[in-house]
Protein backbone atom coordinates (compact mmCIF):
# COMPACT_ATOMS: atom_id res chain seq x y z
CA UNK A 1 0.00 0.00 0.00
CA UNK A 2 1.28 3.33 -0.88
CA UNK A 3 2.13 5.32 1.87
CA UNK A 4 -0.42 8.34 1.66
CA UNK A 5 0.91 12.26 2.78
CA UNK A 6 -1.12 15.58 3.14
CA UNK A 7 0.90 18.95 1.79
CA UNK A 8 -0.09 21.76 3.65
CA UNK A 9 1.54 24.58 1.36
CA UNK A 10 0.24 27.87 1.13
CA UNK A 11 2.11 28.37 -1.98
CA UNK A 12 0.53 26.86 -4.91
CA UNK A 13 3.67 26.04 -7.12
CA UNK A 14 5.50 24.91 -4.30
CA UNK A 15 2.95 22.31 -3.50
CA UNK A 16 2.08 21.43 -6.96
CA UNK A 17 5.93 20.98 -7.49
CA UNK A 18 6.11 18.87 -4.35
CA UNK A 19 3.14 16.90 -5.06
CA UNK A 20 4.61 15.91 -8.75
CA UNK A 21 7.70 14.90 -6.99
CA UNK A 22 6.01 12.60 -4.32
CA UNK A 23 4.14 10.99 -7.16
CA UNK A 24 6.76 10.05 -9.51
CA UNK A 25 8.67 8.55 -6.25
CA UNK A 26 5.56 6.35 -5.63
CA UNK A 27 3.98 7.78 -2.74
CA UNK A 28 -0.16 8.74 -2.78
CA UNK A 29 -0.57 12.77 -2.32
CA UNK A 30 -3.91 12.32 -1.00
CA UNK A 31 -4.72 16.47 -0.30
CA UNK A 32 -3.52 19.92 -0.58
CA UNK A 33 -4.42 22.13 1.66
CA UNK A 34 -3.53 26.03 2.51
CA UNK A 35 -4.46 27.10 5.75
CA UNK A 36 -5.40 26.33 9.15
CA UNK A 37 -9.26 25.58 8.55
CA UNK A 38 -8.95 23.50 5.54
CA UNK A 39 -6.03 21.40 7.17
CA UNK A 40 -8.29 20.76 10.26
CA UNK A 41 -11.19 20.38 8.21
CA UNK A 42 -9.50 17.76 5.89
CA UNK A 43 -7.68 15.50 8.92
CA UNK A 44 -10.98 15.06 10.40
CA UNK A 45 -12.10 13.17 7.46
CA UNK A 46 -9.14 11.40 6.02
CA UNK A 47 -5.79 9.98 7.72
CA UNK A 48 -2.51 10.56 5.73
CA UNK A 49 0.57 8.48 6.99
CA UNK A 50 2.58 11.77 6.92
CA UNK A 51 1.69 15.63 7.09
CA UNK A 52 4.27 17.74 5.20
CA UNK A 53 3.81 20.94 6.76
CA UNK A 54 5.23 24.47 5.84
CA UNK A 55 5.48 25.88 9.19
CA UNK A 56 4.90 30.03 7.38
CA UNK A 57 1.95 30.25 6.35
CA UNK A 58 0.54 33.66 5.17
CA UNK A 59 -3.49 34.39 6.56
CA UNK A 60 -3.17 31.87 8.55
CA UNK A 61 -1.81 30.65 11.92
CA UNK A 62 1.03 28.73 10.92
CA UNK A 63 1.83 25.03 10.71
CA UNK A 64 2.91 24.90 14.60
CA UNK A 65 -0.14 25.85 15.75
CA UNK A 66 -1.86 23.81 13.15
CA UNK A 67 -0.05 20.72 14.40
CA UNK A 68 -0.77 21.59 18.35
CA UNK A 69 -4.15 21.61 17.18
CA UNK A 70 -4.41 18.47 15.26
CA UNK A 71 -2.64 16.28 17.80
CA UNK A 72 -6.00 17.05 19.78
CA UNK A 73 -7.69 14.82 17.11
CA UNK A 74 -5.18 12.65 15.65
CA UNK A 75 -1.49 11.76 16.36
CA UNK A 76 -0.35 12.05 12.82
CA UNK A 77 3.63 11.66 11.80
CA UNK A 78 4.87 14.80 10.55
CA UNK A 79 7.51 16.78 8.69
CA UNK A 80 8.23 20.68 9.31
CA UNK A 81 8.71 22.39 5.82
CA UNK A 82 10.94 26.01 6.22
CA UNK A 83 13.04 28.40 5.37
CA UNK A 84 13.34 29.94 8.17
CA UNK A 85 15.68 28.37 11.38
CA UNK A 86 15.97 30.08 14.05
CA UNK A 87 15.87 29.18 17.81
CA UNK A 88 12.57 30.11 19.24
CA UNK A 89 10.56 28.37 15.95
CA UNK A 90 12.67 25.41 16.66
CA UNK A 91 11.97 25.29 20.01
CA UNK A 92 8.07 25.35 19.30
CA UNK A 93 8.43 22.84 16.66
CA UNK A 94 10.17 20.66 19.06
CA UNK A 95 7.28 20.45 21.63
CA UNK A 96 5.29 19.10 18.66
CA UNK A 97 7.55 15.84 18.26
CA UNK A 98 7.47 16.59 14.37
CA UNK A 99 9.32 13.24 12.82
CA UNK A 100 11.59 15.82 10.91
CA UNK A 101 12.79 18.83 9.34
CA UNK A 102 13.18 19.81 5.55
CA UNK A 103 14.86 23.23 5.52
CA UNK A 104 14.18 25.35 1.92
CA UNK A 105 14.89 25.46 -0.17
CA UNK A 106 15.16 21.43 -0.65
CA UNK A 107 16.18 19.28 -4.05
CA UNK A 108 13.55 16.37 -4.48
CA UNK A 109 16.83 13.95 -3.40
CA UNK A 110 16.10 15.74 0.25
CA UNK A 111 12.86 15.18 -0.27
CA UNK A 112 12.81 11.63 -0.74
CA UNK A 113 15.51 10.61 1.58
CA UNK A 114 13.51 12.99 4.38
CA UNK A 115 10.62 10.81 4.17
CA UNK A 116 12.05 7.32 3.43
CA UNK A 117 13.58 7.69 6.60
CA UNK A 118 10.83 9.18 8.62
CA UNK A 119 9.18 6.18 7.20
CA UNK A 120 11.23 4.28 8.45
CA UNK A 121 11.47 5.55 12.30
CA UNK A 122 7.10 5.14 11.75
CA UNK A 123 7.57 1.61 10.95
CA UNK A 124 10.52 0.83 13.44
CA UNK A 125 8.38 2.29 16.35
CA UNK A 126 5.31 0.28 14.83
CA UNK A 127 6.96 -2.74 15.87
CA UNK A 128 7.20 -2.03 19.38
CA UNK A 129 4.43 0.19 20.40
CA UNK A 130 1.17 -1.82 20.04
CA UNK A 131 0.54 -4.68 22.27
CA UNK A 132 -0.58 -8.10 20.70
CA UNK A 133 -3.38 -7.79 23.27
CA UNK A 134 -4.88 -4.88 21.55
CA UNK A 135 -8.46 -4.97 19.49
CA UNK A 136 -8.48 -4.32 16.11
CA UNK A 137 -10.70 -2.03 14.87
CA UNK A 138 -10.49 -2.06 11.20
CA UNK A 139 -8.86 0.56 9.31
CA UNK A 140 -5.54 0.19 10.60
CA UNK A 141 -7.31 1.08 14.58
CA UNK A 142 -5.88 -0.90 17.69
CA UNK A 143 -7.76 -0.69 20.75
CA UNK A 144 -6.40 -1.05 24.15
CA UNK A 145 -8.66 -1.99 26.70
CA UNK A 146 -6.34 -2.75 29.71
CA UNK A 147 -5.18 0.75 29.54
CA UNK A 148 -7.60 2.65 27.80
CA UNK A 149 -4.88 3.65 24.34
CA UNK A 150 -6.78 3.91 21.04
CA UNK A 151 -3.58 3.39 18.55
CA UNK A 152 -3.76 4.42 14.60
CA UNK A 153 -1.47 2.64 12.90
CA UNK A 154 0.60 2.21 16.44
CA UNK A 155 0.33 6.16 17.06
CA UNK A 156 -1.59 6.85 19.76
CA UNK A 157 -4.69 8.93 19.83
CA UNK A 158 -5.74 11.32 22.63
CA UNK A 159 -9.07 10.57 24.05
CA UNK A 160 -11.39 12.51 26.38
CA UNK A 161 -12.47 10.40 29.63
CA UNK A 162 -15.74 9.55 28.52
CA UNK A 163 -14.65 9.28 24.95
CA UNK A 164 -12.37 6.37 26.59
CA UNK A 165 -15.17 4.71 28.25
CA UNK A 166 -17.64 4.62 25.25
CA UNK A 167 -15.17 2.59 23.26
CA UNK A 168 -14.22 0.59 25.99
CA UNK A 169 -18.14 -0.09 26.34
CA UNK A 170 -18.25 -0.90 22.60
CA UNK A 171 -14.77 -3.21 22.62
CA UNK A 172 -16.29 -4.88 25.15
CA UNK A 173 -19.34 -5.63 23.91
CA UNK A 174 -17.62 -7.07 21.20
CA UNK A 175 -19.93 -6.13 18.34
CA UNK A 176 -23.09 -6.80 20.16
CA UNK A 177 -25.30 -3.63 20.04
CA UNK A 178 -25.39 -1.09 23.31
CA UNK A 179 -28.47 0.34 23.71
CA UNK A 180 -28.54 4.09 24.25
CA UNK A 181 -30.05 3.80 27.75
CA UNK A 182 -26.53 1.25 28.61
CA UNK A 183 -24.38 4.02 27.41
CA UNK A 184 -26.21 6.83 29.58
CA UNK A 185 -25.63 4.31 32.79
CA UNK A 186 -22.42 3.25 32.18
CA UNK A 187 -21.05 6.42 31.07
CA UNK A 188 -22.92 9.20 33.67
CA UNK A 189 -24.39 6.66 36.18
CA UNK A 190 -26.91 8.75 37.87
CA UNK A 191 -26.67 11.98 36.36
CA UNK A 192 -29.98 12.19 33.30
CA UNK A 193 -27.97 13.28 30.01
CA UNK A 194 -29.76 14.09 26.86
CA UNK A 195 -29.98 11.85 23.53
CA UNK A 196 -28.28 14.99 22.26
CA UNK A 197 -25.52 14.26 24.64
CA UNK A 198 -25.22 10.87 23.99
CA UNK A 199 -24.78 11.81 19.90
CA UNK A 200 -22.31 14.39 20.84
CA UNK A 201 -20.08 11.75 22.41
CA UNK A 202 -20.72 9.27 19.71
CA UNK A 203 -19.58 12.25 17.39
CA UNK A 204 -16.67 13.54 18.83
CA UNK A 205 -15.07 9.43 18.80
CA UNK A 206 -15.99 9.52 15.37
CA UNK A 207 -13.81 12.12 14.38
CA UNK A 208 -10.86 10.32 15.57
CA UNK A 209 -11.66 7.26 14.24
CA UNK A 210 -12.73 5.39 10.88
CA UNK A 211 -16.41 6.80 10.89
CA UNK A 212 -17.52 3.41 9.64
CA UNK A 213 -15.97 1.74 12.77
CA UNK A 214 -18.95 2.49 14.91
CA UNK A 215 -22.56 1.81 13.65
CA UNK A 216 -25.69 3.44 14.33
CA UNK A 217 -29.15 1.03 15.13
CA UNK A 218 -31.57 3.13 14.55
CA UNK A 219 -33.72 3.92 17.87
CA UNK A 220 -31.79 1.21 19.80
CA UNK A 221 -28.22 1.98 20.10
CA UNK A 222 -24.26 1.51 18.56
CA UNK A 223 -21.80 -1.10 17.85
CA UNK A 224 -18.99 -1.85 16.43
CA UNK A 225 -19.09 -2.52 12.83
CA UNK A 226 -17.42 -5.67 12.18
CA UNK A 227 -13.76 -6.22 10.59
CA UNK A 228 -13.41 -5.62 6.76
Amino acid sequence: MKTKILIVEDEILVALDIKNSLIKFGFDVIGITVNYDETLSFIRKFTPDIILMDIHLENSKDGICIVEDMQKIKNIPVIYLTAYYDEKTVNRAIQTNPISYLLKPFNREELKSTIMLAMFKINRFNKFTVDKNCTPLGFDYFYDVCNEILFYKNMPIKLSLNERKLLTILVEAKGSVVSFREIEYLIWTDEPVSDGAIRTLVHRLRIKLEYKIIETIPTVGYKLSPLL
